[in-house]
């Protein structure tokens, strides 16, 4: 996402300025999910709040989303980079873990 990029064209400089300004607007977002709008790395996040983030800062939808179309996974890909991988290497070796978590000593 390009928030911060479109809130610093507001005069929006820190994350907080944003939170209070969408709880204004009846959108109240969790410091950890703010957290991870400013930082561009979303969990998720409803077309509702998208429509409410683009009212306080006075954009449109596209100026906050970038494409990633390299994410999306397409038929026969996965067995390409498989077939690649797979040619001439050896499968990584699996290292068992205790059942409390930790891992066993070295052989």
């Amino acid at each position: 996402m390009e928030l911060r990029l479109t809130a610093a064209n507001k005069g929006i400089w820190k994350a907080s300025e944003l939170q209070r300004s969408l709880a204004e607007h009846g959108l109240v977002i969790s410091a950890g999910k703010m957290s991870g709008l400013w930082s561009g790395q979303p969990v998720s996040l409803k077309l509702e709040d998208l429509d409410v983030i683009c009212v306080v800062l006075g954009c449109e939808i596209g100026d906050l989303l970038i494409p990633e179309p390299e994410k999306v996974h397409r038929p026969g890909q996965e067995e390409t980079v498989r077939a690649a991988a797979g040619s001439g290497t050896a499968a990584p070796r699996v290292i068992p873990k205790r059942r409390d978590g930790r891992s066993l000593p070295p052989e």
